[in-house]
Parts: structure tokens; sequence; C-alpha cells
């Protein structure tokens, strides 16, 4: 494991009914393939070894003993490797049949999981032939020579990186309490199913459903592999299911009703699945006095260490949803910002709100939030104060879509240049307008804020803010001027985000007018305009410039906020992302820097106004993040200076 990766894989091979010499070599090559791409847990489908559709076979002592010699060829033929199989047979405890996963590795058998739950209904008739694990009284046998214990107690199994996996058998998991709930909670990180589910008009989305849902609600990955092609079609049909699931995401799927054999391979990311466990306090509360008895895999013949590379894919816009889904997040994301605000207009019996608007993209977004949220109250759009306050690097394209948006939005326009005012400013304080210092640019930011706290005072209203989660990462918000209002609607929405929101709003609904000037607002630099722009009249101080690329530190954002990933990770996943886009040196850079704004800037988060969180992420000191502001960032900034060393 390395970056808390492991790579696992569900394997469909094509099988004969009762042909367990055949069954078992094609066991044999998929293994070995799987070792050879690196894989260090593999699970196969039900009763592998015999096939699933064996029927009245099962009561044949022959077919019991064949496939316990097919058994032994398999592990007789892996035992050099180091991946550990699971595979799927009858076992013959006493008395009874099991219907049982096999658990082996280095010619080894490490444990034995009898199935719980026996379908006897509809089409299945399995306890004609099978016992349940809940008849057996725990007992060992000797398996494939090797001594095993037996029992219906939970069983985990830990590799030697201390990644840990239980196995539950096909109906298991339909079942009102699944054995993976137990096993989940006792501390494994992964679940693997043997099944052989039959294919039916409709079944299978409610299978995928199923198996996201248990994921999701165990927090862990789960490797689902079913029999596919081979298995007798006397009266039923199995396509062949592999499905690897992280957290209720799909990572991986097989073809349906494919001929041949298969073998799905993913990455599940354990670091990030524990990440999840520890913050989610109903789980650490439901996981009291869970236990399972633990089952070591064997150490690695070899101590070659092979380079890690990863495969799975990274989102380079995580906060971004999927284009299949884009419509419906953004509309969900826009009416938790006007509910938010709607909230609070209502709480306060306020009908007038006081904004800046510069032509920039937050305080677009910001306005529209605004409208939505007095349509749906039904109140005037009037009583929006819409103020654009040119200064000193305010630039002709800016200003002029500042005031054609609230135009065509047809919301109070006011205008007020600060340029007098600030220089007024300057020379009170003695400052030398020509140098443009941090002193320069903040007396801007803060005498645009003076002027709408003042407003709202003179107006009755509310001064609605405007900057992003992403600048409060940063800290690119000057304390006490961009930095407060009196509900910032934008807090939980990152700039990558913000970007598609305004797209969406422009492309859905509205007029000509507003549209095109929507659209130019997305296409405009990033920029607070706070020093004179260039000869031609066009923006010089470029934000992403300064502080980098925003797409970077969204990622490093929501990797370090989500799930608490160290530098050297969230680096390995960053040139993963965006290969080709930015070299490592580049991203090096960035993210060392994020760090050090990061935790140099808590002091403005400590003090944040009120606003919605709207994603899994939020920097609100009241709710998600509430970190000392002296803490040091030491160690993270010496994480990064080793990168690439």
């Amino acid at each position: 494991m390395k970056y808390g990766f492991i790579s696992v894989a569900a394997a469909i091979p094509a099988v004969k009914v009762a042909d367990t010499k055949y069954n078992a070599e094609a066991t044999t090559r998929i293994i070995s393939d799987a070792d050879a791409q690196g894989v260090e847990i593999i699970c196969f489908p039900e009763l592998g070894m015999t096939a699933y559709t064996c029927q009245d076979l099962f009561t044949q002592q022959l077919l019991i003993e064949e496939a316990e010699q097919a058994l032994i060829s398999v592990l007789n033929d892996t035992r050099k490797l180091d991946i550990i199989s699971i595979v799927g047979l009858p076992v013959q405890v006493g008395g009874l049949l099991l219907n049982c996963a096999a658990i082996i590795q280095h010619g080894v058998v490490l444990g034995l999981i009898p199935k719980t739950y026996l379908p006897n209904y509809g089409e299945f008739y399995e306890k004609r032939w099978f016992a349940s694990a809940q008849d057996l009284n725990d007992t060992e046998i000797y398996l494939a020579g090797s001594p095993v214990v037996v029992s219906a107690s939970p069983k985990l199994f830990q590799t030697m990186d201390g990644v840990r996996f239980g196995v539950e058998i096909c109906e298991d998991v339909w079942a009102p309490i699944p054995p993976s709930n137990k096993l989940s909670l006792a501390g494994a990180d992964m679940i693997f199913n043997l099944s052989a589910s039959d294919e039916l008009l409709g079944k299978h989305a409610y299978l995928r459903s199923l198996l996201a849902q248990q994921s999701a609600r165990t927090i862990s990955g789960y490797v689902y592999s079913s029999s596919g092609f081979g298995e007798s079609t006397q009266d039923l049909v199995y396509g062949g299911n592999a499905m690897i699931f992280e957290n209720g995401i799909l990572l991986s799927e097989s073809e349906r009703f494919s001929f041949q054999p298969q073998l799905q391979i993913a990455q599940i990311d354990v670091e990030r699945l524990r990440s999840e466990r520890r913050k989610n306090t109903t789980f650490i509360n439901a996981q009291r006095r869970a236990t399972a008895q633990i089952i070591n895999a064997q150490p690695p013949i070899s101590d070659t260490q092979t380079d890690f590379r990863l495969t799975r894919q990274i989102e380079q816009h995580p906060f971004v949803p999927k284009n299949n889904d884009m419509h419906d997040a953004c509309e969900e994301i826009l009416n938790i910002q006007v509910a938010g605000l709607a909230k609070r207009l209502y709480h306060t019996n306020t009908q007038r709100v006081i904004i800046g608007i510069s032509g920039g993209l937050d305080s677009t977004l910001a306005l529209l939030v605004c409208v939505k949220s007095f349509d749906k109250l039904g109140l005037d759009r009037k009583g929006i104060i819409g103020v654009t306050m040119p200064g000193f690097g305010t630039t002709d394209r800016t200003h002029d879509n500042a005031v054609s948006l609230m135009h065509s939005l047809g919301v109070t326009e006011m205008e007020i240049n600060i340029s007098k005012a600030v220089k007024q400013h300057f020379e009170d304080i003695g400052h030398n307008p020509a140098i443009h210092d941090v002193t320069y640019e903040n007396s801007q930011a803060r005498e645009r804020t003076q002027l709408l706290m003042d407003l709202s005072n003179q107006l009755g209203g509310m001064v609605v803010g405007t900057g992003d989660l992403s600048e409060l990462a940063l800290g690119w918000a000057t304390y006490n001027g961009d930095h407060m209002s009196m509900y910032g609607v934008n807090a939980g929405v990152p700039k990558t985000l913000i970007q598609y929101l305004v797209t969406y709003v422009a492309m859905n609904g509205m007029d000509a007018t507003s549209k095109a000037t929507l659209l130019d607002i997305v296409d405009t630099p990033i920029s607070p305009e706070l020093i004179p722009a260039d000869a031609q009249g066009r923006i010089k101080q470029k934000t992403e410039d300064l502080v980098g690329p925003y797409e970077l530190h969204d990622f490093f954002l929501y990797y370090f906020l989500r799930f608490g990933f160290r530098p050297s990770k969230i680096f390995m996943l960053a040139n993963h992302a965006f290969e080709g886009s930015y070299d490592a040196e580049t991203i090096k850079k960035w993210l060392t820097i994020f760090f050090r704004r990061f935790f140099a800037q808590q002091f403005k988060r400590s003090c944040l106004p009120d606003g919605p969180k709207v994603g899994s992420v939020s920097l609100s000191p009241r709710g998600d993040w509430r970190m000392p502001s002296d803490a040091s960032s030491e160690v993270w900034l010496k994480e990064c200076e080793e990168l690439m060393g």
C-alpha cells in the first residue's frame, strides 16, 4: 500500500459446470494476470471451483472432493505470488455442506468464510444443498492440507500494511442486517462479495444501488464479483457483474453479458475511508464493542518494492459536479444560497440589501443570489442596492459589465468613485500614492466596505458579502475590508465552482443582455483591480499570477480539508490529475504557497460573518474548521520542501 491506496480486483472467469479442473486453471490464469498488474487482493464469483449451477450434483461426494482438489491446484500454482485470492467452493464440515469463500495466499488457506443467508425463494433452492453458517458449531477441519477453523463468528483478514477486509457471499448483502455491517464496524476497510446473481429485468440497477448504499453506509470499499459466461442457462442467465465501490462511488464495472473472462481492477483509497470514519461520530458510536477475529496475511516473498503508479482517475476540479449532474447540482447550490439569504432577510425583517458590484465573478454570483432571494420572497428588486465603486485600478470592461448587469436585472444602481476619498486617506496617514504596496491596495478595499456599511445604516439594509471559499482559504481578502459583511452568501462556494454557477445562470432563463454580460464576466481575468491598468486600459493585476491558479488551490483545499491528506499525497494526486497542464515544479511551488498562506491567514477566518455551507467543505469557525490562529505550519512546509527531493 502506497499513499493509502490498495489495488483490488473483481474477476469473472469463464467456467464449465462441474468441470473443476477447467475452473481451477481459469482461476489460476486470472490470478497470475492480476498479480502481474500489481493487484493485492482479488475476488472471484460464488462457488467458482464447481460453478454455481450444479444443482443436485452438490449432493455428490465426488464433486465435493474434486472441488477441494481444484483448490489445491490453485494453491500450488500461485504459492509464489504475494496476491491474496478469494475463491468459492463447497466445503464439507462433518454432516454439513457449506457454501464457502476460501481466502488463500502463498499456497496456504488463511481462512474460510461460510455463507450466512441462503436464498430459498423464487428461482433459488440453496437450502436444498447447503447449511448456513448459523447452523455451524465452531470446528477445525483440514482443507487442502491446511488446518482451518470454521465458525460463524466474524473474521477479518489483515494485510502486512494493516489493511483489514471482510468477506460475505451473495445473498448476505441482501439481508436486512448484512454481515458486512458487523465486519465494517469491527474494523474492515473493505468488503469482498462472492456472488452468483442471475439477471432479471431491472435487477441490475437495483443491485448497483444496493451495493453503492452498502458501501456508503459502512464507509468502506466494496468489491463484488458475480458469475458469468459458462454457468448453466437451463432456466436462468448469469450476466457476469463485477463492480468496485469506494464509499458509495463506483470505481470500476465490468461489461455485462460478455463471453470473455473479465478482470476489473481499481485502487481503493483506504486512507480516505479511514479519514471519513474518524470524522463520522455516528460510525464511531455504532462500532462500540464490535469485534472480530483477526487473521494475518503472509509476509511478502520478496523484499523488492515496485514503484507505485496511480491508475484511477482523479478529477481536476473535485468541487465541480460531473457534467451529467451539473444542472441539478447548480440548482441545488443556488437554492441553498437563496434559502440562507432569504431566511436572514425574513428574520431581520429587512427588505433592502447593499452589495458592492465590481464586474467580477464573486459579486456577480452574490447579486444573482440576491435577485433570486428577492423574487422568492416577493420583494421588489429595487430593494437590492448595487453599488459600483471605481478606483485606481478599475477597467472599463469590469465597470461596464457591472453597470450593464445591474441595469438588466432591474436593481437599484449606485456609483461612488472612491479615488478622492482614498487620496485624502493617503494624505491623512502620510502615504505616498505612487507606492503601490499593501497599504495602497487595502486602503481601497476598506474604503469600499466602509461605504457599504454606512449605506446599510443610511438605507436600513443588510450588506451582502461576496467573498468565496477559495479566497477564505488563501486569506485573499482585506481584513475588515471585503473580508467583512453581514451575511456572506458565497462563503461555501469555491472559485472553480462559481465560474460554472454563473455560466449556468447565464444559459438558463436569462434575457439576452444579461446572458451576454454574464458570459463576458466569466471570461474576464480574475483581479481585485487595486493597482492601475496597463497603457491599453487592460487589467494589469491578475490574482492567479500572484497567488497561483485557483484550480490548483481548490484541488489542494479539497484534499487537505476533506480528508486531511498530507502534502506528499496531495502532490502525487495533483501531478496525476493535472498531467500535461502543470509540471511537478509548478505544482510544488503553489502547494507550498497554499500551506504557507492557509496557516498564516487563519486569523481572518476566526471572525467570519455568517454564511451558508454549500458542499462537503467549509471554513466556518462555528462549524467545520476550528483552528488556532497561531498554529505552526512547519511540518507541512517541511514536507513540501522535501517533495521531489
